[in-house]
């Protein structure tokens, strides 16, 4: 109800639309009512959980992640490590990146690689054109959770992008085997968070899931966080194939009739170098990226990761057996 106050001198006011002026300054922004809810996020699972790890992988949603679960128990050091799920086929410069944070941080870093399951015969290596070791990720992601006994795993994963990732919850229930399952998510009304789970169960935590791609360079801006260089305009060789730019590596060379050229590019998202693509641009600064990205209308992942493009359900198939 809307009261007016005589102020004793023939003027009248709302009282209402007073508190509103006055409380004006207690207004988040976008970014910090962001930011508040990932923190929030953070401390739930502390809270609730007796082991959580959080996946890194030096590309810029881990890396904001890192930042955000820093504040969220600053001054005091995060109360878990970080774990990589590593495919051996990484870019140098991301690696050189994380090494780089753990030396400066001091914080714990767990490897989880995809050689060690081929050299134990856990998984079989693909071989020819297009072959990559995304996939086998996964049974590197699930044997790091159960050597360390994780309870609760920070994903970077956010919802704008991929639809499979659009049906995720902040708090996603997985099974002893570490698969999902779109129909069995669970409620969060008001922004409470279920994470029951029985022994050998865990819970996948996003507190990225509301973010978007511009969301992110917007805030590493204003935070002014540092990245992989790849992230920003620079010259490499490059394969045109399949629609999309991949840079040539150690991993990945031209198949016969292919051109190689040398292209002014960045990448918009990071993963194995095997189907991770670039993109034409000359934005070699945050502020250039966050005008480029103002004007796209594809996402990250559906313009540069040839892992999705391997049927129309590709991300929720993988998901269904335990992938990120």
């Amino acid at each position: 109800m809307t009261v007016t106050i005589d102020a004793g001198d023939g003027r009248r006011h709302n009282e209402a639309g007073d508190d509103r002026r006055h409380n004006r300054g207690y207004e988040l922004s976008h970014l910090a009512a962001l930011e508040a809810e990932s923190v929030h996020i953070f401390r739930e699972v502390a809270a609730t959980f007796e082991r959580p790890g959080l996946l890194f992988s030096g590309g810029k949603d881990s890396v904001v992640m890192f930042h955000l679960a820093r504040k969220a128990f600053w001054p005091a050091p995060i109360p878990f490590p970080l774990m990589h799920v590593d495919t051996g086929h990484n870019f140098d410069e991301v690696i050189e990146y994380r090494d780089r944070v753990v030396a400066d941080t001091g914080v714990r870093l767990i490897v989880s690689s995809v050689q060690d399951d081929i050299d134990a015969g856990r998984v079989v290596e693909q071989t020819g054109p297009g072959a990559s070791r995304n996939r086998l990720q996964t049974t590197a992601l699930l044997r790091g959770i159960t050597e360390n006994r994780f309870d609760a795993v920070f994903g970077g994963a956010r919802r704008d992008e991929e639809k499979a990732r659009a049906k995720e919850r902040v708090f996603s229930f997985r099974d002893e085997f570490g698969a999902w399952n779109p129909r069995e998510q669970r409620p969060e009304l008001w922004r409470l968070y279920n994470g029951r789970h029985a022994k050998g169960e865990h819970i996948r935590v996003f507190p990225l899931s509301n973010w978007t791609e511009l969301d992110i360079w917007q805030y590493i801006a204003a935070e002014d966080i540092d990245l992989p260089p790849i992230y920003y305009a620079h010259q490499r060789e490059v394969i045109p194939r399949d629609g999309m730019l991949l840079a040539k590596t150690r991993f990945l060379q031209e198949l016969p009739g292919e051109e190689v050229r040398t292209e002014t590019v960045r990448f918009r998202t990071v993963g194995d170098a095997t189907c991770t693509g670039c993109v034409l641009s000359g934005a070699d600064d945050v502020q250039k990226v966050i005008e480029e990205i103002e004007v796209t209308r594809v996402t990250e992942r559906g313009a540069t990761r040839a892992d999705d493009r391997i049927s129309e359900s590709g991300m929720e198939d993988r998901k269904k057996e335990g992938y990120f």
